[in-house]
């Protein structure tokens, strides 16, 4: 049953290896996280085009999207901790030989195994910590573990642009790669002492057996997988060039629009564990919609808005977006899948997201090279707000359900 005192639901969430996971997230993320912002460093370095420099952060976001189907079916399997580990430790490997790098194909290689390294990374870790939780706790839970993602996304490119300043976008990734590894040692060890993650591990003794919803046919989480995914992925691919969008038509510095585009994420710092109590309190289909809704609108509004304010508040609104839809739609896909299923199911839902994503970004490339940021972006909103319209209404039959 849950509990009523907030207090007592904090100290539930805080306590344990739930703090420690918020910081593996950032691990895992302060490598990933410095394609796009260093984008329009490299893209000189390299003298690419649009579509190439669409590329670049394909080269990373189609492995990372591969790499979750082998990661979540590993992790059901084999335990979490060590896919935790090889998403943390692996990707601080790779990203130090992207910083070696000194050619175009060799940067290209380490990129694509950046991602492949990482891609255990997220199909284990939400089962590991929704097992620690309440079930009534779960989405607060899920959204507190992306703070450390919003953290990483925040931090990153406001760290790897400083560093850029004197030793180059090379230098960022060498710098960044070192304290990942700690951490990563470090969080192998803790949960081994600890003996969590290990093959076939079960929920606490202190927690009665999970009751997963009585199953309503494929069809709901088919659709739901499938509107949160696709709409992510063209949302990544307008965010992708955001960088270069702020360096070419708004007339920003390369480092100024790296650091503009850390406002996206630092709604990660906040909004996540409200976007999960809002799912925990009215149902994950109600909020992800209305989020979903607004991503046309804000995506519109790029266009037209030239003040750093206007620019700020809209790029704000983005990271709001991206950070509630994410616990939200975990929340959904683990409230409806059998325990032993959960990381491969979410290894589908994060390889269908950033396989998209990977494919869409060099489409959207070519068409900015020949239409324009104007006729992209409005296709980009015009496509997420019909697609959810479209699911929504497939969906209304979920609409009252609260988890």
């Amino acid at each position: 049953m849950e509990s009523h005192n907030p207090q007592s639901t904090w100290r539930a969430l805080l306590g344990g290896l739930l703090p420690l996971f918020v910081l593996a997230h950032c691990s895992h993320h302060l490598l990933t996280a410095l394609t796009i912002p260093l984008s329009p460093m490299i893209r000189s370095d390299f003298s690419l085009d649009y579509t190439y420099a669409g590329w670049v952060i394909s080269a990373f976001n189609l492995s990372y999207g591969i790499g979750q189907l082998p990661g979540g079916w590993l992790a059901d399997r084999i335990g979490p901790r060590l896919m935790i580990t090889l998403g943390i430790c692996g990707v601080a490997v790779a990203g130090f030989f992207v910083g070696l790098s000194h050619s175009f194909g060799m940067m290209i290689v380490f990129l694509a195994l950046m991602g492949v390294m990482g891609g255990g990374y997220h199909p284990a870790a939400p089962p590991m910590i929704s097992s620690l939780v309440e079930p009534t706790h779960r989405g607060r839970a899920l959204g507190l573990h992306m703070i450390g993602g919003g953290a990483s996304f925040f931090l990153s490119p406001l760290v790897a642009t400083a560093i850029a300043a004197y030793w180059g976008w090379r230098g960022s990734f060498i710098g960044l790669a070192v304290p990942t590894m700690a951490f990563g040692i470090f969080f192998h060890l803790l949960l081994k002492k600890r003996g969590g993650g290990g093959p076939q591990e079960k929920a606490p003794r202190h927690r009665a057996p999970e009751r997963v919803p009585a199953p309503r046919g494929l069809r709901p989480l088919i659709i739901f997988i499938f509107m949160s995914t696709f709409t992510a992925a063209v949302l990544f691919t307008v965010m992708s060039f955001i960088p270069l969008f702020l360096v070419d038509n708004i007339g920003y510095s390369k480092e100024t629009a790296g650091a503009f585009f850390a406002i996206i994420y630092s709604a990660g710092l906040w909004v996540s564990p409200i976007g999960g109590y809002l799912s925990d309190r009215f149902g994950s289909i109600p909020v992800i919609l209305i989020v979903l809704l607004l991503t046309g609108p804000v995506i519109f509004l790029l266009n037209f808005v030239t003040s750093w304010l206007g620019i700020a508040i809209l790029l704000l609104a983005l990271g709001v977006i991206i950070y509630v839809r994410m616990p939200v739609s975990e929340l959904y896909i683990l409230s409806r899948t059998p325990e032993g299923k959960r990381s491969a199911i979410l290894g589908v839902y994060f390889f269908s997201s950033m396989e998209g994503g990977g494919i869409l970004t060099p489409v959207m490339g070519y068409m900015i090279d020949h239409l324009g940021f104007f006729a992209s972006y409005s296709l980009a909103a015009s496509i997420i707000t019909l697609t959810t319209l479209i699911c929504g209404l497939l969906l209304r039959g979920e609409w009252q359900l609260k988890r």
